[in-house]
């Protein structure tokens, strides 16, 4: 048996130093052991710092939020404090002004009395109640309006608290539509044109063109808008009293039901008769009288000259 001899292997270089010398081995692992640690301390002081920037980072957060939930309690009990009081007052007034009586302790509604109340909101409140429909002096085939009670005079400052406070106490309990923040003036559109061809599309057919009114069937009506304000304009459109229909937003924007106000505010009184005498401002039927009797008269006239002549 052979064998067979194994490769020379070839020397190990010592390692050199920076003047061209061999590098002995303790020193050489010293130089190895002092860089490995200048690079821990390295990424440990990288490491303290973004810890230290971690800390600030969550001692912050925890600050705000620990500020927050705490003001946010104060503002929701100051809100739930001011809420309970404006529901007692409305209960308060729904209980004593005769609501109750017609509409059930509960806004059910009693039975060939007052219907439900459940799903009217706010807006059905304002509406009825402002213009003096509600309380109802008897039971009609419509609500008719008349003076407003003092205290929902909306036109004063206690007026008006109470009518929130009344609309805010059936709201809660039945829900339904809200009246708009804006009020007045502040409901009219800026496009009175445009509001004039919605009216005409939706409204003229009962109310006629210039908000005249009209009769109904059965004893009903469509009234007279020259009385009404423009937020008692804006919650009929929202909540569809007597025969009206509800305009919700989906059929009738809010800028669209401004646009309407804007139309009916601009033909309101005397505002409309831009020709003379308005002949009480509903339309083609009243000139087509006048016409008619004046016209006949002069007729008759001549024919009766044109006999005497004879």
């Amino acid at each position: 048996m052979t064998t067979t001899p194994e490769p020379p292997r070839e020397p190990e270089m010592p390692a050199r130093t920076a003047e061209g010398g061999a590098t002995p081995p303790r020193r050489r692992a010293r130089f190895l052991t002092t860089g490995s640690v200048r690079r821990r301390g390295g990424r440990s002081r990288m490491h303290r710092r973004v810890a230290g920037a971690l800390a600030i980072g969550l001692g912050l957060l925890a600050t705000a939020g620990l500020y927050t939930a705490a003001t946010a309690d104060v503002n929701r009990a100051q809100a739930q404090a001011a809420d309970v009081a404006l529901l007692q007052r409305g209960q308060e007034l729904y209980n004593e002004n005769a609501c109750i009586s017609c509409h059930g302790s509960n806004l059910q509604g009693v039975e060939n009395r007052g219907p439900s109340l459940i799903g009217v909101g706010d807006a059905a409140v304002y509406f009825q109640v402002s213009s003096g429909r509600m309380p109802l002096a008897r039971q009609e085939a419509q609500a008719t309006r008349k003076p407003t009670l003092p205290i929902f005079d909306p036109d004063t400052e206690e007026g008006q608290a109470n009518l929130d406070a009344l609309g805010a106490y059936v709201q809660a309990n039945g829900g339904g539509p809200t009246r708009p923040e804006a009020r007045g003036e502040a409901l009219r559109g800026d496009d009175p044109a445009r509001g004039g061809e919605l009216f005409r599309l939706n409204c003229a057919s009962c109310h006629n063109f210039t908000g005249r009114g009209g009769a109904l069937s059965s004893g009903k009506y469509a009234p007279h808008l020259d009385q009404a304000s423009e937020t008692q304009i804006y919650t009929a459109m929202l909540t569809g009293p007597q025969n009206m229909p509800k305009f919700s937003d989906r059929q009738l924007t809010p800028e669209e039901k401004e646009d309407i106000i804007a139309y009916v505010k601009s033909v309101s009184g005397q505002d409309n008769s831009v020709g003379g005498y308005a002949a009480g401002g509903i339309g083609p039927t009243a000139e087509g009288i006048v016409a008619f009797i004046v016209g006949l008269a002069a007729m008759i006239g001549i024919a009766i000259w044109l006999g005497a002549k004879a």
